[in-house]
């Protein structure tokens, strides 16, 4: 029902694909929701009703319809984990992570104090966001307040559903980097107070790693996140031996990387630990008691050689962990999650494993949104979702059109096998358009 006959309408026609359940845990097609011929109703940026055009447009025999003959509609691509400072050195180099970070990543975000260069980054990170037909995005800022409040007010002007918060770091980083238990504490709670809850922006308390935050200030985090329990935790976890190894130094009453966090209150169901390579059985178990959270980040790990994440164990009946994808640009090569998913896929392989498509378009859409404890508002077509929309192209090149000639019809079967080729062939070109809460923001021609 809509809600008031003074606000408008409108009317998207297409096919349309969303889940309704995990793929990872039920029959693959059982978790998916089809409808070729779709009349998707949106008011005041909140799906309305979803059903077949035929059965829906009598009830709205006025309505203005935009249609998309020939392309498939998906809810928005959520991002997990991504470095908006990090925008400008994507693809610099590859080097492991710690020396990565030192030549590349540090002097970038020191470039970051200077707000209205993070309000220039920011504008040109989330149009890099949209064009890619990501709505959602877990985003890390800097050190410096002025870089948050730069990437939420951009967010704000485009109401993008945007987690972020600043960075915490007091030691083993630049001087100019380095804040301080207390700084960092009342930089948090300040911003917290001004943006949480702001529109559709959240906050996430941002320890870098636990390599540079003492336990004083990892103690802090804690002590805010028990002050604000809504908020977000999120931060790294276990992305590199060489990493893994200098936190048990550094921490050395702590039984692993994970316990680092735990005895701090940080490990909860708003926790998302970035990466999670070298987990043992226990952290895995740990995480699952938690219901904690696992970004994903297969460019970056294969580009820093960090290795292969293990979602077959963080996806299993034992231990289920809730995945979703991260791009992590810029140790991550792409804004696109069709070149997420197209790594992601190979990493499965190389263990063994296979990422069907749907499991693959899953962890890019309602996964993402149940890691962040948002799959009541985002992540599927469901009545009272906003109306965050992704219109893709399968045939957008010469190659993905010869690919998927073949598919005459539109049944399940064949849109999961155009859904494969976009993942290992497709990029950009194929995002159509994207909806930002029932609003065209991006139409590419």
């Amino acid at each position: 029902m809509i809600p008031n006959s003074n606000i408008k309408i409108s009317a998207i026609r297409g096919s349309f694909l969303d889940f309704i359940a995990d793929p990872f845990f039920y029959p693959e097609l059982e978790t998916v929701r089809y409808i070729d011929d779709g009349l998707m109703i949106v008011s005041a940026g909140i799906i309305q009703e979803l059903d077949t055009y035929d059965r829906l447009k009598p009830k709205y025999p006025e309505i203005s319809v935009t249609s998309y003959p020939g392309m498939l509609i998906l809810p928005g691509f959520v991002d997990i984990h991504v470095h908006y400072p990090q925008t400008e050195i994507i693809g610099s180099y590859g080097k492991q992570l710690l020396e990565w970070l030192n030549k590349y990543t540090f002097p970038t975000e020191g470039k970051l104090k200077d707000k209205s260069y993070a309000k220039k980054i920011a504008s040109f990170f989330l149009e890099q966001l949209l064009e890619n037909g990501t709505t959602t995005a877990l985003v890390l800022t800097t050190v410096y307040p002025q870089s948050v409040d730069a990437l939420f007010e951009e967010a704000k002007k485009r109401n993008m559903r945007i987690i972020a918060g600043k960075m915490l770091m007091d030691r083993n980083a630049p001087d100019y980097l380095l804040d301080t238990p207390e700084t960092s504490y009342e930089d948090s709670k300040k911003l917290i107070q001004k943006w949480h809850g702001q529109g559709r922006l959240l906050y996430a308390i941002t320890p870098r790693f636990a390599i540079t935050s003492t336990s004083e200030q990892l103690h802090l985090a804690g002590v805010l996140k028990q002050e604000f329990p809504d908020v977000y935790l999120h931060t790294h976890l276990s992305e590199q031996q060489q990493e893994v190894e200098l936190v048990a130094q550094l921490f050395p009453n702590s039984k692993d990387y994970l316990d680092v966090y735990d005895k701090f209150g940080l490990v909860t169901n708003k926790s998302i630990f970035a990466h999670s390579i070298y987990l043992s059985d226990y952290e895995f178990k740990r995480l699952s008691e938690a219901d904690s959270n696992i970004a994903f980040c297969p460019t970056s790990n294969l580009f820093l050689g960090s290795g292969l994440f293990q979602i077959h164990r963080a996806k299993s009946e034992q231990n289920q962990v809730q995945v979703g994808l991260g791009t992590d640009v810029g140790g991550g090569t792409s804004f696109s999650m069709f070149k997420t998913d197209n790594e992601a896929y190979k990493i499965a392989q190389l263990q063994g494993q296979n990422l069907s498509s749907l499991k693959a378009f899953y962890l890019a859409t309602l996964g993402g949104a149940k890691s962040l404890n948002l799959d009541d508002k985002i992540g599927n077509f469901n009545a009272g979702k906003e109306a965050d929309l992704v219109v893709l192209n399968p045939r957008v090149t010469p190659l993905l059109k010869l690919r998927n000639e073949r598919n005459k019809s539109h049944s399940v079967i064949n849109i999961v096998d155009e859904l494969f080729a976009l993942t290992i062939l497709g990029d950009e070109r194929a995002v159509k358009a994207t909806y930002v809460a029932g609003n065209l923001t991006l139409l590419a021609h």
